[in-house]
């Protein structure tokens, strides 16, 4: 009985016809710095590597814990700014600035995604911290090169 149903399955595999498809490799645009950086903070996401907010970041600078630093251009607060500032100098991490801080909290999961997949409810960072980059990829290596020439 077991061994008529697999013979049975092999001969409707047998007579059903071959699928093959064919992938078709995309050539990439080249990732702009901002692209690299929304990779790389959403790989750290999942890889439990990102410290949000001014209090989970300036723990993680004091620890020595951080490997990257982004901060929000526009952030009212300049006593924010300078405390940032002020830790990246001082236990030589890199800080990179970004437009907005609507823009950092979207990408580092401060949001709501809908069923088209547009993020809703979007809530504003103005500081993110990278402690684990995660996973190799591309978007890291174009990002640590361009922190290389900004050195």
């Amino acid at each position: 009985t077991f061994i008529n149903l697999i013979m049975a399955e092999e001969v409707t595999m047998a007579e059903a016809p071959e699928i093959v498809e064919e992938v078709e490799e995309e050539e990439e645009a080249p990732l702009t710095t901002m692209d690299a950086l929304q990779a790389v903070l959403k790989k750290a996401l999942i890889h439990d590597g990102l410290r949000r907010g001014l209090h989970e970041c300036a723990k993680a600078l004091d620890r020595h814990a951080a490997r990257l630093c982004v901060l929000a251009q526009d952030c009212d607060e300049d006593s924010y700014t300078r405390l940032v500032r002020a830790l990246c100098d001082e236990h030589n991490v890199h800080l990179i600035m970004v437009p907005t801080g609507k823009q950092l909290g979207e990408w580092c999961g401060l949001c709501r995604i809908d069923a088209e997949g547009e993020a809703r409810k979007v809530v504003g960072a103005s500081v993110a911290v990278v402690t684990d980059f995660g996973e190799d990829s591309n978007a890291l290596n174009v990002l640590l090169e361009y922190l290389k020439t900004q050195e």
